[in-house]
């Protein structure tokens, strides 16, 4: 009950602050202190992201982004998770492996973009690329995190039960470090969204199509800056519901470490 309330009254919050940045930004346009020029009016903005919805050319980039991103995050989690759990497992291996994650992973993957470009081809293949490698962080360093939380003592009680080393991991330690692969999995989702569209924008009309393909066609239109904030809003959109998506599975598949964590 509390749980409903606290959504309730947060989709509500959400919606008045939304309700009210749409009137400040309308009636700055309406008394001139934007130009409708430079920025147009929110009114016709919203009017064009709702036309965008039936436009068969951006519905098809959306496609596009979506099954990149998708797939990128898929083939994320079955890549950083078990990298993840033979790194926390074995001390050793993450020691030596440690200096060359901790130089990889302040590289931005957008950096990489051209060299993609001159090794792939397929402009789908560059996109899941950079996904992967964009993405692969949260989930690998929340998977370590995770396991360097569990109760030493879970570990310990069940070896002294005579349970191996992958009984334990798989009784113990697996259970324990799931919400935080679950937490590292939506942190990634949002990140594989932000590198797709950047990607398509960096790659030009060459990444083959998508949200940031269908923006760069668009900005030659007479109306380009309608175009693209209202396909910025439905980015914004995709993220949120993908985000709410994620935590919603969180919530229900993880109470247990939901009620122990949350603080009411």
């Amino acid at each position: 009950m509390i749980g409903r309330r606290l959504l309730n009254s947060r989709l509500l919050c959400g919606a008045l602050g939304a309700a009210g940045l749409f009137c400040v930004l309308e009636a700055t346009g309406r008394i001139g202190l934007i130009s409708p020029i430079a920025f147009p009016l929110a009114s016709k903005v919203l009017a064009r992201a709702a036309r965008l919805a039936t436009d068969g050319g951006f519905l098809s980039g959306v496609v596009s982004t979506l099954g990149a991103w998708a797939l990128g995050l898929l083939l994320t989690v079955a890549v950083a998770v078990p990298a993840g759990f033979v790194l926390g497992t074995l001390p050793r291996v993450e020691t030596a492996l440690r200096p060359v994650l901790e130089f990889l992973r302040p590289i931005p993957s957008l950096a990489l973009v051209p060299l993609a470009l001159a090794l792939f081809s397929d402009k789908f293949d560059m996109k899941v690329t950079l996904i992967v490698y964009a993405s692969c962080w949260p989930v690998l360093m929340n998977t370590l995190y995770g396991l360097k939380d569990v109760d030493p003592l879970a570990k310990e009680t069940l070896r002294s039960f005579g349970f191996g080393p992958l009984a334990v991991l798989w009784r113990v330690s697996l259970p324990s470090t799931a919400p935080f692969v679950a937490t590292g999995v939506r942190l990634a989702s949002a990140i594989a969204l932000i590198v797709a569209i950047s990607t398509e924008l960096l790659a030009g009309g060459s990444s083959g199509s998508g949200i940031g393909v269908f923006l760069i066609e668009a900005g030659g239109s007479s109306d380009a800056m309608e175009y693209i904030i209202a396909t910025a809003i439905w980015a914004g959109v995709i993220g949120m519901v993908s985000n709410s998506l994620f935590v919603l599975a969180e919530r229900r598949i993880f109470r247990w470490h939901t009620a122990r964590t949350e603080v009411v």
